[in-house]
């Protein structure tokens, strides 16, 4: 059998910083309780209101209010948001389950970010050239770029994981 070794200086280059573990727990339980926060919120009249000129004027998503009403739209996403986070919070019991939340978190928070180019008054243009977002809803929707950020990154830590779990089930049985 062979046996693979590290050096010391290799394994300290590896060696992972206490933060990075810590940061890496407080990204995936961050984004849980961020998805599911928000989506509680989409069962509110203000919420649902809040939303609606959002999807109102995406080329993409306008059609739907044509189907539902503002307020069953916002009660789907919402339900949308909560099982999504449940299943990314499900990642040490089953990383495949979790993928399955974090890419559907990538596929949510894409759409709300699509809505920085499609809504007017979310940017404007700066004298210098530079566009300015505007506080409400610029600023409200660019913080989706860090959040769909973090579920591309669960997202790759669950397949991973799952990617881990089948090889070392299969060194299993091959014994």
């Amino acid at each position: 059998m062979l046996r693979i070794t590290h050096s010391p200086a290799t394994a300290a280059v590896t060696a992972e910083h206490p933060l990075a573990a810590a940061g890496r727990l407080l990204a995936r339980y961050g984004l849980v309780v961020v998805i599911a926060w928000i989506g509680a919120l989409k069962y509110t009249t203000y919420e649902a209101t809040a939303i609606q000129p959002l999807i109102a004027h995406s080329p993409i998503f306008s059609w739907i209010y044509s189907v539902v009403s503002v307020r069953t739209l916002a009660a789907v996403l919402g339900t949308l948001e909560i099982i999504a986070a449940l299943l990314i919070a499900v990642r040490p019991l089953s990383p495949r389950i979790s993928a399955v939340g974090s890419a559907m978190g990538v596929l949510l928070f894409a759409s709300t970010l699509s809505f920085l180019f499609t809504t007017p008054g979310a940017t404007a243009a700066a004298a210098g050239g530079f566009p300015l977002l505007s506080v409400l809803p610029g600023q409200f929707l660019l913080k989706d770029l860090v959040l769909v950020s973090v579920s591309l990154w669960t997202l790759g830590d669950s397949l991973g994981a799952a990617s881990a779990r089948r090889a070392a089930r299969g060194g299993e049985q091959r014994r």
